[in-house]
């Protein structure tokens, strides 16, 4: 008898503790205690000594109960290092919150302005988060989806180098079409109402809920609308493809035949001293390999690199204008308020500013995807291009006035050392911009064609290559760039700038005097469009403007 009493003290002291524990946490609950009630003690209780009070059992300085109704746990960071035996730094996850980035805590950021949570956080740039079937509980893995691309600094630098590409060369051209005064005020206007459209294209995601510009013109407009919006940035993307190739065959060889003057009648290396063979072998060589990356934000290196050729190619032209001789020089007599190629002049300045197909992507690669950081990112860019748009533009039309080419580079002497460097410069500049215009490309096709599918190395690989080398042929058969800018700009170029995002908007908001305002960007941009085609069409058909064909 004596070894089943000392049993059931054990078993009793086993249980003592949870049971007193339950008591503590419902002392200071009238409703429990009226249900629990008193325990009697068991008929072989065998008193212990006092034991350690739970905490719970201690009541607040200000009488209120530690656990009203409910066990809550709120334990501070501090505490959970503790307990872990190690002091871990955080701070990576605290930068990747939205809701306590910025010195805020998460109930305290829910009062804040709305434009400051993040919107459409599921887009991940270009790039498709492949699924691992062996994860660990790993935070920094599990939240690979949500990590950022890049920061506001690398999205202003892709940004920047969209807009700051091959179109900044015509700028002159612009300038010599439309004239001098109204040049200036095309190029203000213009870029006041990209900045303004680039930022609808985000509004109207969140409006949509839908995560990318093609999902959100179909949202809208249905079928008809997926297949204008794919058309539309597609054929842009890819006639910026086809530019920059023709840029990449009318700068490098020159600065190859003036470094090395021999080199013309050096075997093999001959070769870099001929345009076709130069653009198949710079563009297979590191534009195609670039083209083959799945992340956007991958570039931003190269994109700054990008940014700084520009700033030397400005100041080129800037300073190399002063010298050139007077024969080079064209006249200014007629053109100086008003020319009779505005609506070209409106196609080339668009050509340079639209990078609406990149804008999403753009956006998604933040590593806090927000309205008002976004807009940051898009009035530095666009600001910064408009103020460097109009001193190429000014310094290349006032030195060669209506001899100014497409590309103004080719008005200079082959044999300037200053300008050839300029021309390195920008040839390595389209070698870098043109993947992403190859990326714009591929996730349209992507997006259409298998608009559910997992990512496919193959089907990426398929689709890069024949991107590339497509780009890639039609260059080597046309080296008039004004027509290309011209063109594209006249088509795609107004519909993703001045169309399709106030088109949408429209369809998605509420009447107010922002409708107003898109019903006469559309309009704008459907006069645009029209005229600007028929114009830029009969120019190739009757053969003005230098429109040529390299053989």
């Amino acid at each position: 008898m004596a070894k089943d009493d000392m049993r059931n003290a054990r078993k009793t002291e086993q249980h003592r503790p949870d049971d007193e524990e339950a008591r503590d946490l419902l002392s200071d609950n009238s409703d429990a205690d009226d249900i629990a009630g008193p325990s009697p003690e068991p008929a072989n209780y065998i008193p212990r000594g006092p034991q350690r009070q739970s905490s719970f059992a201690q009541p607040r300085p200000d009488g209120h109960p530690r656990t009203p109704n409910r066990v809550r746990f709120e334990m501070e960071r501090e505490s959970l290092e503790q307990s872990n035996g190690h002091a871990a730094h955080p701070a990576w996850i605290d930068e990747e919150d939205f809701l306590t980035s910025e010195g805020g805590r998460g109930d305290q950021r829910r009062d804040s302005d709305v434009q400051r949570l993040p919107l459409l956080t599921d887009i991940e740039a270009p790039t498709v988060t492949v699924a691992n079937a062996d994860i660990g509980f790993n935070a920094e893995d599990l939240l690979e989806s949500a990590r950022p691309k890049s920061g506001m600094r690398s999205a202003f630098m892709n940004m920047a180098n969209s807009i700051i590409g091959a179109g900044i060369i015509g700028q002159p051209y612009a300038f010599r079409q439309a004239g001098l005064i109204t040049g200036i005020f095309l190029l203000v206007a213009l870029t006041v109402t990209v900045d303004w459209t680039i930022n609808l294209i985000v509004i109207n995601s969140k409006l949509s809920g839908a995560n990318s510009f093609q999902s959100t013109v179909q949202h809208c407009f249905g079928k008809p609308g997926l297949i204008a919006i794919s058309v539309a940035q597609w054929a842009f993307a890819f006639g910026g493809m086809v530019a920059f190739c023709i840029i990449v065959g009318d700068t490098i060889p020159h600065v190859m035949a003036a470094i090395f003057p021999s080199l013309p009648e050096t075997p093999f290396l001959w070769l870099l001293t001929d345009r076709r063979a130069v653009i198949v072998l710079f563009i297979l060589g590191i534009s195609y390999p670039l083209s083959l990356y799945r992340d956007i934000a991958k570039l931003a290196k190269a994109s700054t690199l990008a940014l700084i050729s520009m700033l030397v190619i400005l100041v080129t032209i800037i300073t190399q204008g002063a010298r050139i001789p007077s024969d080079l020089r064209g006249q200014l007599k007629g053109s100086i308020f008003i020319n009779d190629g505005i609506f070209q002049a409106i196609g080339v300045i668009s050509f340079a500013f639209v990078c609406h197909h990149n804008s999403l992507l753009i956006y998604g690669s933040l590593k806090t995807p927000t309205l008002d950081r976004f807009a940051k990112v898009t009035h530095y860019s666009t600001s910064i291009s408009m103020v460097a748009c109009l001193a190429m533009a000014l310094s290349g039309y006032l030195t060669f006035g209506d001899k100014t080419q497409g590309n103004v580079l080719n008005n200079f002497p082959v044999d300037n050392i200053v300008v050839n460097i300029a021309r390195l410069c920008f040839g390595l500049n389209m070698l870098t911009t043109l993947p992403l215009e190859a990326f714009v490309c591929r996730e349209v096709m992507t997006h259409y064609y298998f608009p559910d599918e997992p990512f496919n190395p193959h089907r990426h690989l398929i689709f890069s290559t024949t991107l590339v080398l497509s780009a890639m042929g039609l260059s080597l058969f046309t080296c008039d760039l004004g027509s290309v800018f011209e063109l594209i700009g006249a088509t795609s170029a107004c519909a993703l700038a001045y169309i399709l995002p106030p088109l949408c908007y429209i369809k998605l908001s509420t009447r107010s005097w922002k409708t107003v305002a898109a019903y006469i960007c559309v309009v704008f941009g459907c006069i645009v469009m029209g005229i600007s085609l028929v114009l830029a069409v009969a120019k190739m058909i009757r053969n003005e403007g230098g429109t040529q064909t390299c053989g």
